[in-house]
């Protein structure tokens, strides 16, 4: 049986349950930690967003929060010029396939990567990459919401809700590398899938991916 153990994460103390998820406990005690594809609801991590890094004692090189447990004594950082380093390319990374213009966005005041973009003071404009986004129609189809696959950061959200809470498996992942993206079986729009239109994947979008129609 589990006990509780102490660990130290950027100096502060905290008590949690043994073998708890790092990230989570992180999170729960007030300290912030980038992340966007992480789900406490999943026992394997994805970890494919490479934006929630720490170093902890011990370790020769820098680790996902999320795919760590926590054990007695351990001392985490989750600031240093390397962590911070690997945050900000994997951030870059990202919005190099984002279609950016945070103005005209839905989501605008309420997006992950605003809040990531404030607490690690990071911009939200490319730099050092040039822009990759595919320009891909809007589909509308659905009576309310929609989905503009040019804003998805590919955190894979909407498809776990989808299979694992909603058991519909309407969409997935289709394509590999710089064509990625989540799409409908057959790329037949949400309208003609087995989507059923509950909404619960626009709720766990955490950018302007999907959004709700504006009712009324």
């Amino acid at each position: 049986m589990s006990g509780i153990v102490t660990v130290i994460i950027d100096e502060k103390q905290i008590t949690v349950p043994e073998g708890a998820n790092l990230l989570r406990a992180a999170l729960d005690n007030g300290v912030y930690i980038p992340h966007l594809c992480a789900n406490e609801e999943t026992e394997k991590p994805a970890a494919s967003c490479r934006l929630c890094f720490v170093e902890i004692d011990g370790f020769l090189n820098p680790v996902t929060a999320c795919t760590q447990q926590v054990k007695e004594g351990m001392v985490v950082r989750t600031r240093s010029r390397r962590i911070d380093r690997l945050v900000q390319t994997a951030f870059e990374l990202l919005l190099s396939n984002h279609r950016l213009g945070c103005a005209k966005c839905a989501r605008n005041g309420s997006c992950e990567l605003q809040k990531i973009a404030k607490e690690r003071g990071l911009k939200l404009k490319l730099t050092r990459l040039k822009s990759v986004v595919q320009e891909t129609p809007i589909d509308d189809s659905p009576e309310t919401f929609v989905y503009d696959a040019s804003r998805c950061v590919l955190c894979g959200q909407c498809i776990w809700v989808d299979r694992h809470r909603v058991k519909v498996g309407a969409i997935g992942f289709i394509r590999r590398g710089m064509s990625r993206k989540v799409a409908t079986f057959g790329e037949t729009g949400f309208a003609k899938s087995r989507c059923t239109q509950c909404g619960e994947c626009v709720k766990v979008c955490p950018v302007g991916a999907l959004i709700p129609k504006a009712q009324g």
